[in-house]
């Protein structure tokens, strides 16, 4: 029996903290969940779930803004903001009680609204009141982050966050930021109707190929596209002190202005009040958890998991992350792996992939090949009437074994959970060309670009062989 009377606490109640907790109590331990901020964490409240039920809401009208079929006329008329929010809102609200409050019960378990700060490096202050645990979980997640540039103090700046509950649309947006969080918004609110200009690097993580792709994209939707650093931000004033303008200037001297300022600059862990040093515990540079494979912190009763460690800031991570903790706390010794893990941006179209990139497979030592096929290439682009995207396979040139899966498509993500099997069961490029694919979908595509590697596959193919 324990001496403390708790087996597991937990700060937070994001993806990691309830895996965790499900864990230990289906081990029989005795759980506690601290959560100084709004139940179920940033994914349900305002990451994959309100931003995706957005997106999903602009993408409806930006595809009848253009229409490419010619005798099925649509059109796209003003949005009301408000409505869209008000149901983004609602389900929200639905799963929040469903997939997070419901299951805490469900599995038995408390979650308390407090703040959570260490005394000491075995005791955590609960709303000032000392409280001791066996061992202890910190997945207290992330927010977005504040970059370091003049004039931004003057500026009535969005976040992620905040820009899915403005109630009225601002005729014009500047995003800073190009990673993933800054596309989506600003696909989100060009799909709106929305002038939008993103200042930084599109996409700077995928592959050249299809970053290409994504320009592309951007600019027939009327996104500008500012590859270039910011460097400062100006507010103009209307007369009565307050902001009616702002312009970005960039390290080149341009200068972009707009209605609206977003910043999509990253994110940075939520550690500020939960005074780490009195518990030993390491952050590195940028303030984020330090752990090992098993999820550990410099203090051996403390562990860590999901967005609050720097790592892949993906719920289903936080959710591998926070089981492998809790099996670790009670004397496992576990780790995560991660190969052939997928992401997916969801841009138009969207980004996604699997495994490793290029330029990884090359750093790994991996004298690796890779094609690209291009959706005029797949028939179920072509039925759509719309060819933009491609999919990128690489593979080692050795044995032919499949090292990553990268594609810029409708529905690139729903191909990467074949690609993340195919990885992980260490499958060839000439299996998955011998293997079967139903036609007219896009994860044919898959099969069409592993036949790329056989020898004369360059040539042009029938629409089935």
């Amino acid at each position: 029996m324990s001496k403390h009377p708790y087996d597991l606490l937990v700060v937070g109640s994001g993806g990691a903290a309830m895996s965790a907790a499900i864990t230990a109590r289906q081990a029989g331990r005795t759980v506690l969940l601290v959560e100084a901020k709004t139940l179920g964490g940033t994914c349900v409240n305002a990451g994959c779930v309100p931003s995706k039920a957005l997106l999903r809401f602009a993408a409806h009208r930006a595809e009848a803004a253009a229409n490419p079929f010619v005798g099925a006329p649509t059109s796209a008329g003003p949005v009301e903001l408000g409505a869209l929010i008000g149901q983004k809102d609602e389900l929200v609200g639905r799963l929040r009680s469903g997939k997070y409050a419901a299951v805490a019960d469900a599995y038995g378990f408390e979650v308390r609204p407090a703040a959570a700060a260490f005394a000491d490096d075995g005791t955590l202050a609960i709303d000032g009141r000392p409280l001791e645990a066996t061992n202890y979980l910190l997945a207290a997640g992330a927010e977005p982050a504040r970059p370091d540039l003049p004039g931004l103090d003057r500026v009535d700046y969005l976040t992620s966050t905040t820009a899915m509950e403005l109630l009225e649309l601002p005729d014009s947006l500047v995003v800073i930021g190009g990673g993933y969080v800054g596309m989506e918004q600003a696909q989100l609110f060009a799909g709106l109707g929305v002038r939008v200009t993103l200042v930084g690097r599109l996409a700077p993580n995928a592959e050249p190929e299809l970053r290409e792709v994504m320009r592309t994209a951007f600019g027939r939707e009327g996104i500008r596209v500012v590859e270039h650093r910011a460097l400062a931000v100006e507010a103009a004033g209307n007369g009565d002190g307050a902001a009616s303008q702002v312009t970005v200037v960039t390290d080149t001297g341009l200068r972009v202005a707009a209605g609206r300022l977003l910043l999509a600059a990253g994110r940075t862990p939520r550690t500020a009040g939960l005074n780490l040093p009195a518990a030993g515990v390491k952050t590195d540079q940028r303030g984020f958890i330090v752990v090992d494979a098993q999820q550990r912190t410099t203090n051996p009763r403390v562990f860590a998991a999901g967005d609050v460690t720097g790592g892949p800031q993906y719920v289903y991570v936080a959710a591998a992350q926070g089981r492998v903790a809790a099996l670790n706390a009670f004397g496992a010794s576990d780790a995560v792996d991660y190969a052939g893990l997928p992401a997916v941006m969801f841009t138009r179209p969207q980004l996604a992939s699997a495994g490793l990139s290029e330029e990884q497979a090359l750093a790994a030592g991996y004298d690796c090949e890779c094609r690209t096929l291009s959706l005029a290439d797949v028939p179920r682009a072509l039925v759509n009437f719309d060819t933009l995207g491609a999919v990128k396979l690489i593979a080692d040139g050795a044995s032919g074994r499949l090292l990553g899966v990268h594609a810029a498509a409708e529905g690139a993500g729903e191909l990467m959970l074949a690609a993340t099997y195919a990885i992980r069961a260490r499958m060839t490029v000439r299996d998955m060309a011998d293997t079967w694919a139903p036609y007219l979908t896009m994860a044919e595509s898959l099969r069409l670009a592993a036949k790329l590697f056989a020898p004369g596959e360059r040539l042009p193919t029938s629409c089935c062989a």
